[in-house]
């Protein structure tokens, strides 16, 4: 099974960010995301990064290691209370719209 590889340059793009902005947000240097851009095999964690940032438009900047323990472990421990609370999350109206 191929696993699904992120067209980064074809996101950048659709989101009208240059180089320098797109790859900072995943801690990646402008030289190294153009390599990633023009072909160089991107690591899995970098794309995953580059999903949930650019894609799922998550700011990381705000997860703290804390609340990631805290997920996971109400994602262990009561999965039904887990899917309960992010259907809730999902459906509560976003602030400014």
């Amino acid at each position: 099974m191929k696993s699904e590889t992120i067209d980064a340059r074809e996101i950048r793009r659709k989101l009208g960010l240059n180089q320098q902005q797109f790859w900072s947000k995943v801690g990646v240097t402008q030289s190294g995301g153009s390599r990633y851009e023009s072909g160089r095999n991107m690591p899995r964690p970098v794309q995953q990064l580059l999903r949930l940032v650019h894609v799922e438009q998550i700011d990381i900047s705000k997860i703290k290691r804390d609340d990631w323990e805290v997920v996971e472990y109400l994602k262990s421990s009561d999965p039904e209370l887990f899917k309960s609370l992010k259907k809730s999350a999902k459906s509560k109206p976003k602030k400014g719209h």
